[in-house]
């Protein structure tokens, strides 16, 4: 198992408020958590670094080679909600970071399943030999009306309401994690990435960079391919191969 990050301010942002966290927790267990801080300032930034920091802190001194997946997803759910409070916390002590928040997508792959928390609209996607397949659901107010029914494809992927986020990690006192459990195999590739890439490549184009090829090389290549369409937001991308 191998995995690989990359993060990048992007053209036009005067701060990079994304953040990601790796490790390698056992010779065959991996953890990755991404976030993309919102907020004034530089307060998007904080809530952020204090997600990524709290959740990867809590994962790599908790997790076990025996743990079980209810046992995983336990920890995953828990450390997003440990960090939702921190966040929030900080908000309500300082002025400068009231209304901050951040996404959050933690996933742990172990004994060949990948467990996933999210909030937000931060996305988790599968790439194998059937093509490249989201895991994650779109904090947002367009996936909201998508789902049920009031627009369509074409109108969600254009419409004025595209970033809205619905649900976010520090802006509540709670926050409730979705929760995806999925086999993966030898060969297949977990995607982690913030929407300052997946608003600018297709499904198509991230698959056909990124499935089978050497995963350092691959990541840098997709931040550069979003810098090169216009580069309008934080850019994040993190490949684990199976």
């Amino acid at each position: 198992m191998f995995l690989a990050g990359k993060t990048d301010i992007g053209k036009l942002r005067d701060e990079n408020q994304d953040r990601f966290r790796i490790s390698m927790l056992t010779d065959d267990s991996a953890f990755a958590v991404v976030c993309d801080g919102m907020g004034g300032a530089a307060a998007g930034g904080v809530a952020s670094d204090i997600t990524a920091n709290a959740v990867y802190e809590r994962v790599t001194l908790t997790f076990r080679q025996e743990m079980e997946p209810k046992s995983i997803k336990s920890l995953l759910v828990t450390s997003v909600s440990t960090a939702n409070t921190l966040v929030y916390n900080k908000s309500r002590e300082d002025s400068m970071c009231e209304g901050m928040g951040t996404t959050c997508v933690a996933a742990i792959v172990h004994n060949g399943v990948c467990s996933i928390a999210s909030v937000g609209d931060s996305r988790a996607y599968l790439l194998n030999e059937s093509g490249i397949s989201q895991i994650t659901f779109d904090h947002t107010m367009v996936e909201y009306l998508h789902s049920k029914g009031l627009i369509d494809e074409d109108g969600a992927q254009y419409h004025k309401m595209k970033n809205v986020i619905t649900r976010a990690v520090g802006v509540e006192p709670e926050v409730e994690a979705d929760y995806f459990e999925i086999d993966v195999r030898a060969g297949e590739y977990l995607l982690i990435c913030t929407d300052g890439l997946t608003n600018y490549l297709s499904d198509e184009l991230i698959y056909n960079t990124a499935y089978r090829q050497p995963i350092e090389q691959t990541v840098a290549e997709l931040v550069d391919m979003a810098n090169s369409k216009g580069g309008k937001d934080n850019i994040t991308a993190v490949l684990i191969a199976v």
